[in-house]
């Protein structure tokens, strides 16, 4: 049985195809990334911060299709800048 991790506390509304009480957060990290960054509140980019790397968050905005460029490079922007600090 594999340990129990923390979850990020996303709303079910952003993952509403997915079984969401067994959606494994770390391993589909880009699906949840890509949701938040393209449909969630600050509060939603706030606990993406804090739960996934900024590396991983990068790597997302470089991979995916879904977002347009214009938001990748805001995303990128935001997320190096200090409005988001989750401190």
């Amino acid at each position: 049985m594999m340990p129990e991790y923390d979850k990020p506390n996303i709303p079910s509304r952003l993952l509403w195809e997915f079984d969401y009480d067994s959606f494994d957060f770390e391993k589909s990290y880009k699906i949840v990334i890509e949701r938040i960054l393209e449909r969630g509140n600050l509060d939603n980019w706030r606990e993406m911060i804090r739960f996934y790397s900024k590396s991983q968050i990068l790597e997302t905005i470089d991979w995916s299709s879904q977002i347009e460029e214009r938001d990748k490079r805001f995303s990128r922007l935001f997320i190096n800048s200090d409005f988001v600090n989750v401190t």
